[in-house]
């Protein structure tokens, strides 16, 4: 079985803001971003199509031929709850922030989840496909979702994942037997 997951493309975010689970804007880069992933994704065929609810995903999978992606909560970005849409900067002078940058894959944010939870939903999904019978299957998500996504296959530790956030528009295969 391929598992193909795509990040969507850029966002129209400054850098440093934890933007998780808001919908945020696309880059007026996003034609030529999303036309790059199209190109990439021609020839292959897929047994079924998902994406995060999030319209940064839904207008990608879209734009890539795929209008109707199976919307699917459990693909959502890291959900950062009461941090969304606050820089890194500010952040850091919140008292709650120092448990979470000590063990951010077990503390969740304020009103949000940690890395662990994010894991346990996209593990609990990308179970459910394998179990499915399908052979090759795609999924518009986010770069936190990729993320978990590896760890889950294997390609590194959980500890290890925001050293390994996949770039905008980028596309990743995961083959299970």
């Amino acid at each position: 079985m391929n598992i193909y997951l795509i990040r969507h493309t850029s966002v129209d975010v400054p850098a440093g803001y934890a933007y998780g689970q808001t919908d945020v804007l696309l880059r007026p880069s996003f034609e030529e971003e999303a036309e790059k992933v199209k190109e990439s994704l021609s020839g292959l065929t897929f047994d079924k199509v998902w994406c995060s609810p999030l319209t940064r995903c839904v207008r990608l999978a879209s734009y890539c031929g795929y209008p109707d992606a199976i919307r699917e909560d459990r693909v959502k970005e890291l959900n950062f709850g009461e941090w969304e849409m606050k820089s890194w900067e500010d952040l850091s002078s919140d008292p709650r922030s120092e448990a979470w940058f000590a063990d951010w894959i077990n503390i969740r944010t304020p009103n949000g989840e940690s890395l662990k939870d994010q894991y346990d939903r996209v593990s609990s999904f990308l179970d459910e496909i394998r179990k499915s019978g399908m052979q090759d299957v795609c999924i518009f998500a986010h770069g936190g979702v990729l993320t978990c996504a590896r760890v889950y296959a294997g390609e590194y530790g959980i500890e290890e994942a925001f050293k390994n956030v996949p770039s905008y528009g980028e596309i990743i295969k995961l083959s299970f037997d």
